[in-house]
């Protein structure tokens, strides 16, 4: 079993930074594919980053270009760098794992294990 805890949210105004992290632990860290998803008030929860063990990375379009999702597998751990942020970014962000499957990483079925997610605010 994965356990994945968030850290590192809070509230910053809108063309600010923050930097997130997801600590993994339980399983064997590097041959994990891992993800981000955010869930803003109201709506659904959405793809933002995907990356792969070696690190490749995928990003949603509405992302691309500010953040930038990262690994240290000597860390067990995830981080998404956010940068120029935006009010419309404002959302809990969730950590999410899996072993290397066939199928689409942008896709919150293709994850199983999450965790349980932290505030990302951005102030106008």
């Amino acid at each position: 079993q994965v356990q994945l805890v968030e850290s590192g949210g809070g509230s910053v105004q809108a063309g600010g930074s923050l930097r997130v992290s997801c600590a993994a632990s339980g399983g064997i860290f590097s041959r994990y594919r891992m993800g981000w998803f955010r869930q803003a008030p109201g709506k659904e929860r959405e793809f933002v980053a995907a990356v792969s063990w070696s690190g490749s990375t995928l990003y949603a379009d509405s992302v691309k270009g500010r953040f930038i999702m990262s690994r240290d597998n000597a860390k067990n751990t995830v981080y998404l760098q956010m940068n120029k942020l935006k009010p419309e970014d404002t959302a809990v962000y969730y950590c999410a794992a899996t072993v290397p499957k066939p199928g689409n990483s942008d896709l919150r079925k293709y994850y199983d294990y999450w965790g349980q997610g932290t505030q990302v605010t951005v102030s106008s």
